[in-house]
């Protein structure tokens, strides 16, 4: 719907250009062709050039009027346009007549109209201005000059009114015109962009307000439950919420509302854990391998998620006591097949090489392999390394464009 606005906008703006041209250039021709006969004293081809420019320009709009083809109609005017003022050119004195200035104005109307056109005219004027000159070297049209030595001079100021008013009532209001709408809608983009944007901090930050509620409360139901493994279930529940209100909370304070910084958030996240889990495991360093690249939210939170649950089991079940240990978190890309590789390891104990990520019981090896294929990838463990070892390749997601109209229904 926009974009046929946008067309429709366009096309009614070369239109009116197109009407303004004609009706400004023929009646220009008109009043110059009578000035020629009865003030100049110019006879024969020049006058007549001017009335059968301004005779056939009208036609073309009386043609455009009645069938609407504009592009048709716009090629007609400037070609027209092209020949009559070549031949007034090389009729007035050639490279040296100042009605050659005429054509400057044919290839700014073409850049005016399209690019394409602007092309056209642009090579074809130079063409033209080359062979004008040619010829004017070789003395061909010096001995054919149809303004008399007496009118030379008013026929000159006469020519550079011409292509002034042309250049500045026409061509140039429209374009101090363009440029005001293009600046007037530059503006109210920018407002309804900064709207946005203040509206989406405001949402990212509810969002990561009540997400630390939904925690808090899960913090409250852990400490007044003396079952322990409620309290563990509630605590690792409590510890995924927090892993999307983190990324919730570095949008809202970043100043790109859709990535985020992976690296910083992944040390977040990781700090976060340490501090959450039991004394004894305060002897764990996780090791972060992680480039500088940011990350849709659509991305981020299913591998931030994935990434909490590895780590999360890596700290409550890799060590035992007070035992230290390592955690490697290594992400890689591979730019030839736009894919990710994640590496999560630990040193710790590990555990049974039967256990299928799909089948498993645990509900945080369960989350790990739905999350890797949320991720439109695979997780795989690595048996051939001491501990626990995860291997992911996933891709980005890309959140689906939706216009104006589908989020207003949605």
């Amino acid at each position: 719907m926009i974009k046929s606005s946008k067309i429709d906008h366009r096309i009614s703006n070369q239109t009116r250009l197109l009407k303004k041209f004609i009706y400004n250039s023929s009646g220009l021709s008109l009043v110059f062709g009578l000035i020629c006969m009865f003030v100049l004293r110019i006879d024969g081809v020049v006058p007549t050039v001017f009335f059968g420019f301004s005779i056939l320009n009208l036609l073309n709009l009386v043609h455009f009027n009645t069938y609407g083809k504009l592009a048709l109609s716009a090629v007609v005017s400037a070609t027209l346009s092209f020949i009559g003022a070549s031949a007034i050119t090389l009729l007035s004195g050639g490279i040296n007549s100042p009605f050659i200035f005429v054509l400057i104005i044919i290839v700014l109307g073409g850049y005016v109209s399209a690019r394409l056109f602007g092309k056209i005219y642009l090579i074809s004027t130079v063409v033209a201005i080359l062979i004008i000159y040619g010829l004017s070297e070789a003395g061909i049209y010096k001995s054919i000059n149809a303004v008399p030595e007496a009118s030379r001079d008013l026929f000159g100021l006469l020519s550079l009114l011409f292509s002034v008013y042309m250049l500045g009532g026409v061509f140039g209001r429209d374009i101090l015109k363009a440029h005001q709408t293009m600046s007037d809608s530059k503006g109210k983009i920018e407002n309804r962009i900064l709207e946005k944007e203040r509206l989406l901090r405001t949402v990212h930050h509810r969002v990561k307000n009540n997400l630390q509620t939904v925690s808090s409360l899960l913090n409250l139901q852990a400490k007044n439950s003396t079952n322990e493994t409620i309290k563990d279930l509630v605590m690792s529940s409590q510890n995924r919420v927090n892993a999307m209100a983190m990324i919730h909370e570095m949008l809202y304070l970043r100043d790109n509302l859709s990535k985020i910084e992976f690296k910083s958030y992944i040390k977040e996240l990781s700090e976060y854990l340490i501090k959450s889990t039991h004394k004894e495991n305060k002897n764990v360093v996780i090791n972060i391998d992680i480039p500088d690249l940011r990350l849709g939210i659509d991305t981020a939170i299913p591998l931030g998620l994935l990434i909490n649950e590895a780590v999360t089991n890596s700290l409550k079940y890799g060590f035992v006591e007070n035992i230290k240990g390592k955690i490697d978190i290594k992400l890689e890309k591979d730019d030839s097949n736009k894919t990710y590789h994640l590496s999560i390891s630990d040193n710790g104990v590990g555990f049974p090489r039967d256990i299928e990520l799909r089948t498993s019981t645990s509900l945080g090896l369960k989350l790990i392999h739905n999350l890797a294929r949320q991720l439109k990838g695979s997780v795989k463990r690595d048996l051939s390394k001491k501990g626990t070892s995860y291997n992911v390749r996933f891709r980005e997601i890309t959140a689906p464009y939706l216009s104006d109209k589908e989020l207003r229904s949605s």
